[in-house]
């Protein structure tokens, strides 16, 4: 009974940690997505905020918000669902007695195993914001003027035209980014919460400031660990490539030269701090608050 007690309240604060980091980043989520998939249009990260602004208004940087709800509410309620068994099964093959007792690079391993899971609830969801979010300039670029169309029906659209494969269309970029960067993010977010334990308390007790300033840690080391990963990702979804995650990397590579993988690395910093930190200080305090519930 313990360890499905465990597991929901693992799953609802990752639940709530997902909405808290969608409202906290999404402008800047816009802006990384439109400049990793259209760099010739946007050479500065503030040209582009400015421009989707003057276009479209502030409800243009929200472009993709209720996908990118659905993808962070089904990604990070999987993910640290499956962060909190991955943990007891690390702990079990490390002989440890207790999960809080995991080193950092156990706890980063943890990580690593259960971004397998949450990327099989990423990928369909992420595809359809990134969609949405570029499609003003994927219509530009074919002469057109952009659809007015919402999540639903860009669903029924990818369903009808590719079929259930369709949704999962850059599911290996997806693996490769979610996989390796949750190694970092778990284990920078425990390394960091290590750091700022005072000396006769426990991590649960540094407070919520320490709290967002680990989470924000460890969304930056996630971030640039798997942004060359993260860019691919966005090609492949937006284009509706076809193309295997190598080939295309290789062709970014030999067309626009290595920093294009780096595209969108600065807003993608600059909203990852306070989303990430806004992330772990949802969880957390909604695990002490169940918690003490349900105890």
């Amino acid at each position: 009974m313990q360890h499905y007690k465990d597991t929901f309240i693992d799953l609802m604060g990752g639940s709530m940690g997902g909405v808290a980091c969608v409202y906290v980043g999404q402008p800047l989520d816009t802006v990384k997505v439109k400049m990793q998939t259209f760099p010739h249009l946007y050479k500065g990260m503030t040209r582009c905020f400015i421009q989707t602004v003057k276009r479209d208004g502030i409800r243009g940087l929200y472009a993709g918000t209720l996908p990118a709800l659905a993808a962070n509410i089904a990604e990070n309620s999987v993910l640290f669902a499956g962060y909190g068994m991955c943990q007891k099964g690390v702990a079990y093959a490390a002989g440890v007695q207790r999960v809080e007792d995991l080193k950092p690079f156990s706890n980063a391993m943890a990580g690593f195993f259960a971004a397998f899971f949450s990327s099989l609830t990423l990928c369909p969801t992420e595809l359809v914001k990134c969609r949405l979010q570029a499609m003003r300039e994927v219509a530009l670029a074919q002469n057109m003027e952009p659809e007015r169309i919402g999540p639903w029906k860009l669903t029924r659209n990818i369903l009808r035209a590719d079929g259930v494969p369709g949704m999962f269309r850059g599911l290996t970029s997806t693996f490769a980014r979610e996989m390796p960067g949750y190694f970092f993010f778990f284990g920078g977010y425990e390394a960091s919460r290590a750091f700022l334990t005072p000396t006769g308390k426990t991590k649960d007790e540094i407070g919520p400031v320490k709290t967002v300033l680990c989470g924000g840690f460890a969304g930056v080391v996630l971030w640039v660990a798997i942004f060359p990963a993260d860019v691919v990702k966005s090609r492949i979804q937006v284009a509706g490539s076809t193309d295997p995650m190598s080939k295309v990397l290789l062709g970014i590579i030999r067309s626009e030269g290595i920093l294009a993988l780096y595209n969108g690395l600065g807003p993608t910093v600059l909203r990852s701090f306070p989303a990430t930190g806004a992330l772990f200080l949802a969880y957390e305090g909604t695990k002490k608050l169940l918690h003490g519930l349900m105890d």
